[in-house]
């Protein structure tokens, strides 16, 4: 790991960035438990004060980097390339195991229901409320982003029944993500090609075709 020489002078977003990709760094690798504020503050090469004064607290600075980890961006969502729905879920499926693979410590620890930051299961009875809450934020914004750029036209106030449907099916294929995740990372009874041949074909079929709206 790379961290940056000490001592620049920074604005205070870039500051505050770099903080954020020093941790996704660290978490990518270990789990929250193990690491330490001074060593989150090594690793971005700021004073442990400066990294208290961005974020307050490692844990905030954790459920901050998962907030990241979970969120897909919109400018991720808007720019997948391909002229078919197909291909445009398959970049976006490849976007995600790309994200995964990259992330793979920290994805584990929350993605696929490891331990969160109070030690307890998310994905289980008595997750840590906090990540919870970031987990179920994610997924609403993911099923905006992934409505608006996979089902073009749709629109919500013309069906208000057919949109809270779609939002449904869509938020319970984030679970087929997780699952999915957790054979290919964990199990390793799935490679990246057959979770990525299974999260296409079925978010492909739960997507309503044009005729439909």
């Amino acid at each position: 790991m790379n961290a940056p020489p000490p001592g620049r002078r920074l604005e205070p977003d870039a500051r505050r960035a770099e903080i954020l990709d020093a941790a996704l760094r660290i978490y990518a690798d270990r789990p929250y438990a193990d690491v330490s504020t001074s060593e989150l503050a090594r690793e971005a090469g700021v004073a442990r004060g400066l990294l208290n004064h961005y974020f307050g607290t490692k844990r905030e600075l954790y459920l901050t980097a998962l907030r990241i980890l979970l969120t897909i961006p919109e400018e991720a969502a808007a720019d997948l390339p391909g002229h078919t729905r197909t291909e445009r879920v398959g970049a976006a499926v490849d976007w995600f195991l790309d994200t995964v693979a990259a992330r793979r410590g920290l994805w584990l620890t929350v993605g696929v229901g490891g331990v969160g930051v109070g030690g307890v299961g998310v994905a289980g009875a008595g997750g840590d409320p906090e990540v919870d809450r970031v987990v179920e934020d994610a997924d609403e914004t993911a099923a905006d982003r992934v409505i608006t750029a996979l089902v073009p036209g749709h629109d919500p106030a013309a069906d208000p029944a057919a949109d809270v449907v779609l939002r449904a099916r869509v938020r319970a294929y984030f679970g087929l993500v997780r699952a999915a995740s957790r054979e290919w990372l964990v199990r390793g009874s799935l490679d990246r090609a057959g979770v990525r041949d299974l999260l296409v074909t079925t978010l492909v079929a739960l997507l309503p075709s044009p005729e439909d709206r």
